[in-house]
């Protein structure tokens, strides 16, 4: 009963559906679409900027021949502070960390870039000791102690 239900539902798309091919050099009517579903949410103000950002980035990861578009492969990232006319697509990788040090450069170009899946530096140790030197004769104990188990 479901699979006779579904294909008659897509009998009936099939008769009041018409085709619309899609042009990778004549982007406008996706655009206008895009600003349709666009027209009632809060970015309505901007609301070709949005539409423009939402075609490209639909455009440069779908593929045409198959008819299929990988959502999983456009991601959109939130920053707080900032205008919406500042929103902007970017194709490509963003690196988004805080620098270590200010005299690090805020911009690199044309670099090679190793993405780690495991923390760069050891993990500090869970457990804490507290040595405590109280006198001259402890250091030197100490000091000898070190000159024995590490050189």
């Amino acid at each position: 009963a479901v699979v006779s239900t579904q294909s008659t539902g897509v009998e009936h798309l099939d008769t009041i559906a018409d085709e619309y091919v899609v042009d990778k050099n004549n982007k406008e009517p996706l655009v206008k679409t895009a600003m349709t579903t666009l027209g009632s949410k809060i970015v309505n103000r901007c609301g070709r900027l949005f539409a423009e950002m939402a075609v490209d980035a639909i455009l440069s990861v779908a593929d045409l021949e198959r008819k299929d578009v990988s959502f999983d492969l456009i991601k959109i990232e939130c920053k707080t502070g900032g205008k919406l006319e500042d929103s902007q697509l970017v194709k490509g990788v963003i690196v988004d960390k805080t620098m270590s040090h200010s005299q690090m450069p805020k911009e690199l170009s044309d670099v090679k870039l190793a993405i780690l899946t495991c923390p760069f530096e050891p993990p500090k140790p869970k457990t804490k000791h507290n040595l405590n030197v109280g006198s001259v004769e402890d250091y030197n104990k100490l000091h000898a102690y070190e000159q024995e188990k590490f050189y």
